[in-house]
């Protein structure tokens, strides 16, 4: 069998964290062997990436040096404070000539990074203290979900069939694509997948027998999910257009681009945000948001919280419950009856 989307993308995130370490201290290898076991590659590249900047930081404003030369004395000598004007810093920086800037979430994961590799240098003695476990996580402030009314859900998927609020440019590249975007708007709005697993499904693991198909989770576990009849007849339409194409006999990706290969995320990232904002343009609509779309729609058709964290692979229900602000938003509508003040 050809390597698939999953193997391919690991294989791309392997080079990628080989070149960070080049840019790294020496013992962040054998850090980065010993987490391999139990974080998957897209995790230990944000960590490469998150590190990289937290190095280049320490060897400009406290050693003055290389960054790949800080060494474990004197990594010893960072202190709690030197962390915490690291994540100021954060807030605005110019990096090879580029300004980035950095949120409490962005603040929060990179002081995620620091930790973890703290914690092991900690734990393998290298490091007298754990300093970075006394800086303070950023506090951060729960946004409102953004999703799809029901109305909007059906303008969505309609604006793919007949794109009358498109560009012209836009309703040119609409008559290529217009099946392969109704099955890809109609899966995410369908089954909640996330964009990563819509973009790495096979041909081969759709089932029309049982309306199934296979996915591969975060962390690379598979699981079987079930689609409704709508998603089958959109993914049917597709199909008859996608078997006509002249594709490469190993391409064996459901959906692809307008070049016969596999559709990316960006991609498909793209389409959703061309087709929302001509359906609802104060509203900026990505993949993870018709994946939120998806699940308050579930819960509010099913009542359990359960169901629809095991449906959107939620290892915790707590996660379910954080993300889908509809369930609380439902449950204070539910009792808005219950206290009666006459009788």
């Amino acid at each position: 069998m050809s390597i698939n989307y999953f193997q391919e993308r690991d294989k791309n995130n392997i080079e990628k964290i080989s070149n960070y370490l080049n840019t790294l201290p020496d013992f962040c290898f054998k850090y980065f062997l010993d987490v391999e076991s139990y974080t998957s590659t897209l995790t230990r590249l944000n960590y490469a990436m998150d590190l990289k900047v937290f190095f280049e930081f320490l060897a400009k404003y406290k050693f003055f040096c290389e960054p790949q030369n800080v060494s474990i004395e004197m990594l010893n000598k960072v202190t709690a404070e030197d962390i915490s004007s690291y994540l100021s810093y954060l807030s605005f920086y110019n990096y090879n000539g580029k300004n980035y800037k950095n949120g409490e979430k962005g603040k929060s994961r990179k002081l995620s990074s620091i930790r973890s590799l703290f914690k092991y240098l900690f734990n393998k003695e290298k490091l007298t203290s754990n300093v970075a476990s006394k800086v303070i996580t950023p506090k951060i402030h729960q946004k409102d979900i953004l999703r799809l009314e029901v109305d909007e859900v059906s303008k969505l998927i309609n604006q793919a069939e007949i794109p009358n609020l498109l560009t012209k440019q836009q309703q040119g590249f609409n008559k290529h694509t217009s099946e392969r975007d109704v099955a890809i708007l109609t899966l995410f709005l369908g089954t909640g997948i996330r964009v990563s697993e819509c973009v790495g499904l096979n041909v081969e693991d759709i089932d029309f027998d049982n309306n199934a198909f296979k996915i591969t989770r975060k962390g690379g576990n598979q699981v079987i999910l079930y689609f409704g009849q709508e998603v089958a007849d959109a993914l049917k339409k597709w199909l008859e257009i996608r078997n006509n194409k002249k594709l490469s006999p190993d391409e064996n990706a459901l959906f692809i681009s307008l070049q016969n290969r596999r559709i990316t995320v960006r991609a498909v990232e793209n389409l959703i945000k061309k087709y929302s904002r001509a359906v609802t343009p104060l509203k900026k609509i990505s993949p993870h948001k018709l994946r939120s779309t998806y699940g308050t729609n579930l819960y509010r058709e099913t009542g359990d919280i359960y169901i629809v964290a095991d449906v959107l692979g939620h290892k915790d229900v707590n996660t379910t419950k954080k993300h889908y602000a509809a369930i609380s938003e439902d449950k204070r509508r539910s009792v808005a009856e219950i206290v009666k003040l006459r009788n």
